[in-house]
């Protein structure tokens, strides 16, 4: 039971994942548009929430709104179903690749078995198609893997049951239903617009004000948490920037790339110029992780680094604030 499945490599799963699937379903549609018109570009610093026992910090919009939004917005169906009972859990996805249905899950990273080591750790809002199954064995076809893997049944049950924060719970998804063809010209304003409004929020912990609000907590932490505190806490800001799903920097650049697409479908000069600001801003947050991760590994030759490292993101604030006025004015 094998589905005839393209799998292609993306910078991040569930822009790859949607991207993927509308693929395989006869639409042409870029990670860079998923991930735009999905208003996946999002800043969200949450003190209450504890990943790996520092603040959850968040670059993108939650897992599954991406694909929400993208399907409401270019008027596609998608079911989305979730089982207290991993058996009519693993029944429902047989159903759907005997229907020659690829299925995208939601699942825990800690257990997948084909990730590197460093990358595995507890982190439940990864996203991967099953295109088929071969005995006990799941293909799987994961957006940020070059190429496609399987699991097997078990494996595959271990990670769609992950504990912790965003527990998948047998997550699953799939589109049921297509439109005849993609209106992306109001789609693509529509995800921009949403956009600019979550980064100009007036509040504190999102958006601009959100990166802003971090630079403010980087520099008070040395002393109300002592040293070795405040490196874990700058290693979950750089780690949850560079290394994993929600993809800071990584997200900067496919913003631009998704700008520059726009631009030629809305006829519109001032997108590829605001294209070349945010690949530049990407280029700030990557500064920012390289002096950071330095810091908190003791290589850091400045004197005062942690005021040096909030300088750079306060800096980063204020521009994308700037630059998320202009974009809501451009469109």
């Amino acid at each position: 039971m094998k589905i005839d499945f393209e799998h292609q490599q993306s910078a991040h799963c569930e822009n790859g994942v949607v991207s993927n699937l509308m693929k395989h379903n006869g639409y042409e549609v870029s990670e860079p548009m998923v991930f735009g018109i999905g208003s996946g570009l999002l800043f969200c610093y949450i003190p209450f929430v504890k990943i790996n026992y520092a603040p959850l910090i968040t670059y993108r919009a939650m897992a599954g709104f991406i694909f929400n939004r993208f399907a409401k917005r270019v008027g596609i169906k998608i079911k989305r179903e979730k089982f207290k009972d991993p058996e009519k859990a693993r029944a429902r996805l047989d159903e759907n690749l005997q229907k020659n249905n690829p299925v995208g899950l939601q699942v825990g990273v800690y257990n997948l078995v084909y990730f590197p080591d460093e990358y595995r750790f507890h982190f439940n809002a990864h996203n991967l198609v099953v295109y088929g199954k071969e005995n006990d064995n799941y293909l799987i076809s994961d957006p940020v893997m070059q190429h496609v893997t399987t699991l097997t049944d078990k494996q595959l049950e271990k990670v769609r049951y992950a504990k912790g924060p965003f527990a998948p719970n047998g997550h699953m998804y799939y589109p049921i239903a297509f439109p005849e063809t993609l209106e992306l010209e109001k789609a693509i304003k529509k995800g921009i617009k949403h956009t600019c409004r979550e980064m100009l929020a007036p509040v504190p912990i999102v958006g601009a004000k959100g990166v802003k609000t971090v630079a403010k907590m980087i520099r008070k932490w040395p002393k109300k948490l002592g040293s070795k505190k405040t490196n874990h806490y700058l290693g979950q800001i750089v780690r949850m920037q560079e290394e994993i799903g929600t993809g800071g920097g990584g997200f900067r650049y496919i913003y631009a790339a998704f700008l520059q697409e726009a631009s030629a479908l809305l006829k519109n000069g001032k997108l590829s110029e605001l294209s070349k600001e945010m690949t530049e801003i990407g280029d700030q947050w990557r500064d920012f992780a390289l002096d950071a991760s330095r810091l908190y590994k003791n290589r850091s030759v400045q004197e005062d680094g942690y005021n040096k490292v909030a300088d750079q993101l306060e800096a980063i604030g204020n521009r994308e604030a700037d630059f998320f006025r202009k974009l809501k004015r451009a469109i």
